[in-house]
């Protein structure tokens, strides 16, 4: 077999009448300008191409683990107010949320600190996005406060920080080998109807589990059983809320009316939007200060048995610094929830990335962010952190703040950590109310909107459906099984819709088309377009697409061609082309005992039936591959295996023709399994520019340009008038064409 296959341009037959007998090949030449011969594609060639990596290439790559070196030796004036502007915001932020999320965790609120102060100190070196600040979020809060209580239900002897530090540290480390090994293809696999129905049902989760710590009947219930169960212990144990329900509804109510006022001033006085911004912004840190005084005002008299929940007293600087603990029995206790906390460490903070991204103009490296999340979670735990990823809200706040680089996160670090060594001794009396009313106004940006709702529904009835599930299985079990549902129905749809895979035969329409040239001259141009004949696509009915006839027929592919849905592509056009045409025997089967067992006939033979059969014979196939990316070995033979059965149908051997094959693999895919032979010239294998030369030194215009092809192989073909062209020529013609002057005809 040759390595290397000679490309021939295909113009369309002239009559047989213009043909002359008396042909010469000896006065014939055919000369190419810009000769191209396409190679042979080959496993050796393809594993050269991937070990012979360029120098420059090897060291960006190990460069790209460290982004910031790109762009820190730029940095300037303009940048540094505006990172120090959002840095410092998002630190003020960064600060009451920390402390909250740590209560979700079943963790100390100094532990939320350590996570902040890691986060947004770490991240920086290894960031693709300016916006993301990595820290505490509710829903990994939500599910490390999970995998606390398992695991200290069975193992009582574990600290929960010691669980939680383990749990970030085995996350980090196999987050990290996802980035390495440029695996953040994965995130891709789980859709938005997937991933919005995870946030709201976690939202919905976590609003459920504070509201009785904002009204102070928690200690009456378990707030981490299901949703539903939740809500009915809350009403049933409403008569034991207390002064601290004053306080978190009034924390409640203030936050958004905050938020109400500034966006309604920043409507009406637009030159002052960004006062009303930061207003707006940082309305957490003065909520919390205002109901910090109040609750000193009500517990200052007997801080030992106080009258509201509040937060207790905080060690000064970082008291957990050490050594990970993790042994075999921990890892076992907890590792069933590995995979959820890995999903939900790094789609939440793919998407939000991606999302910022986008508004911001600028691309993220998923595999790199992937490393950032690994390494920050990996070292975290050095520091008493426990798992930590992107959060929507301060990474919003951090957007609108005017932030410029990823550098931001040092201010912020460095205002954290200013707060873990001089206030701690205020944050004795935080309100837990009041933090449990921070964290229900945060999530509830997280639930999504009737407007996004509608969206799903007009572009997808199915996934809206799917969004659905995954939202109920969340609110009557727990977070993880709404994940893994999620996850599995949509899943379970692209590998029904990959199975499924649309196959149509298809047929010509002619369009004309009109157009007015500058003076004042009509330009008439027409072309050819292949439709569906079932009109599938939309297409206006009223237009018939003509059908080929002559026992020929186009079928198209509408995506790969791969083992799960080559049945269903086969099944489609042999049963439509047994339909359409009839046997090339008119006695396929000479007795009733060779006939098979699932034939439905008649016993007795009905003579006349098969003269009045006005089905034409079946002559050619033409497969428009032009949606098709790859072609797999079940494909293949599915495909070889419609050949011997078409072939014996017909009673000779069909002519198959390929349209559209971009990938030279499928090629030679293709090839080996003799749909074309790579050492023939026959083989239409591309298009070249060809240029005429003659003896004799006339023009091109003196010469009729004819195929040159064997009527009896199989071609490949650029488009679907070529290959038609080609198919019903071999319906006339008998020989070989060649290249011709006009005095030979």
């Amino acid at each position: 077999m040759m390595e290397q296959t000679k490309e021939v341009l295909t113009l369309t037959p002239l009559p047989t009448a213009t043909m002359s007998s008396s042909t010469s090949m000896s006065r014939m030449k055919l000369v190419t300008d810009h000769e191209y011969f396409e190679p042979y594609p080959t496993v050796k060639h393809w594993f050269k191409k991937k070990i012979n990596i360029p120098k420059q290439t090897i060291k960006d790559y190990f460069l790209a683990y460290l982004p910031f070196l790109d762009w820190i030796s730029r940095y300037n004036l303009a940048w540094f107010s505006g990172d120090l502007i959002a840095g410092l915001t998002v630190g003020a932020i960064v600060i009451p949320q920390g402390m909250a999320y740590a209560g979700l965790a079943k963790l100390a609120p100094q532990f939320g600190l350590y996570s902040s102060f890691i986060g947004v100190m770490i991240y920086w070196f290894f960031a693709t996005s300016k916006d993301i600040s990595i820290g505490p979020v509710a829903v990994v809060s939500v599910l490390t406060g999970s995998v606390v209580d398992n695991v200290r239900r069975d193992h009582p002897e574990y600290e929960s920080h010691i669980i939680a530090s383990a749990l970030a540290l085995i996350s980090g480390c196999i987050i990290s080998a996802l980035g390495i090994f440029r695996l953040g293809f994965i995130v891709d696999f789980i859709s938005l109807p997937a991933l919005a129905a995870f946030m709201t049902g976690s939202a919905l989760n976590i609003l459920m589990g504070q509201i009785p710590v904002m009204m102070g009947n928690n200690k009456y219930m378990n707030t981490r059983e299901s949703t539903y169960l939740v809500f009915v212990q809350f009403w049933k144990q409403i008569k034991y809320c207390n002064l601290n329900a004053a306080l978190g509804l009034t924390s409640l109510v203030l936050l958004y009316s905050i938020r109400f006022i500034c966006i309604r001033a920043s409507r009406r006085f637009p030159k002052r939007e960004k006062i009303f911004f930061f207003i707006s912004t940082l309305r957490v840190v003065f909520v919390i200060l205002l109901f910090l005084f109040i609750s000193w005002l009500i517990n200052r008299h007997d801080p030992i048995h106080p009258r509201t929940s509040i937060l207790g007293q905080i060690p000064r600087g970082f008291q957990n610094m050490g050594m990970p603990h993790i042994d075999r029995t921990l890892l076992s206790a907890f590792g069933s929830s590995i995979p959820t906390t890995v999903i939900v460490l790094v789609i939440e903070h793919i998407a939000i990335a991606k999302s910022f991204g986008r508004i911001n103009n600028y691309a993220i490296d998923a595999n790199q962010e992937l490393i950032a999340i690994g390494v920050t979670n990996i070292f975290g735990p050095f520091f008493g952190a426990y798992p930590a990823t992107g959060g929507f809200s301060r990474t919003a706040i951090k957007s609108k703040a005017g932030v410029r680089t990823p550098l931001a996160g040092l201010f912020s670090g460095l205002l954290i950590i200013l707060g873990i060594y001089t206030l701690t001794s205020m944050f004795y009396w935080i309100s837990k109310a009041c933090l449990a009313a921070v964290i229900i106004h945060g999530v509830g940006d997280l639930i999504v909107g009737p407007k996004t709702l509608k969206g799903f529904w007009q572009a997808s009835p199915v996934e809206f459906f799917i969004f659905w599930i995954g939202v109920i299985v969340t609110v009557f079990s727990t977070i993880e099984i709404g994940i893994y549902s999620t996850v599995i129905c949509s899943g379970s749809l692209l590998l029904f819709r990959i199975a499924r895979a649309h196959g149509e035969f298809v047929g010509r329409v002619q369009i004309q088309q009109v157009k007015l040239t500058p003076t004042g001259n009509t330009h008439i141009t027409n072309r050819n377009i292949y439709v569906p004949l079932n009109h599938s696509d939309g297409t206006n009915p009223t237009i018939i697409p003509v059908s080929l006839g002559n026992g020929i027929f186009i079928y198209r592919l509408n995506e790969s061609f791969l083992y799960p849905n080559a049945n269903h592509y086969i099944e489609r056009l042999v049963e439509h082309v047994l339909q359409e045409t009839k046997p090339g025997k008119s006695n396929v089967y000479s007795s009733l005992g060779e006939q098979p067992w699932n034939l439905k006939t008649s016993r007795r033979r009905q003579g006349g039936q098969e003269q009045d059969d006005q089905r034409p014979r079946l002559h050619g196939l033409i497969l428009d591959f032009t949606g098709v990316a790859h072609l797999d070995i079940t494909a293949l033979e599915n495909l070889v295996d419609a050949r011997r059965q078409l072939d014996r149908y017909a009673d000779k051997t069909i002519n198959w023709h390929f349209v559209g094959l971009s990938n030279p693999w499928i090629k030679r895919t293709l090839i080996s399994a003799g749909f074309g032979s790579s050492d023939q010239v026959h083989t239409v294998f591309s298009v070249a520019n060809v240029h005429i030369d003659l003896d004799r030194g006339e023009n091109e215009s003196d010469v009729v340009l004819v195929p040159i092809l064997d009527i009896n192989r199989p071609l490949f073909h650029t488009d679907l008038d070529e290959a038609y062209e080609t198919a019903m020529s071999t319906l006339h013609h008998q020989e070989t064409f060649y290249i011709l002057r006009d005095d030979e005809m």
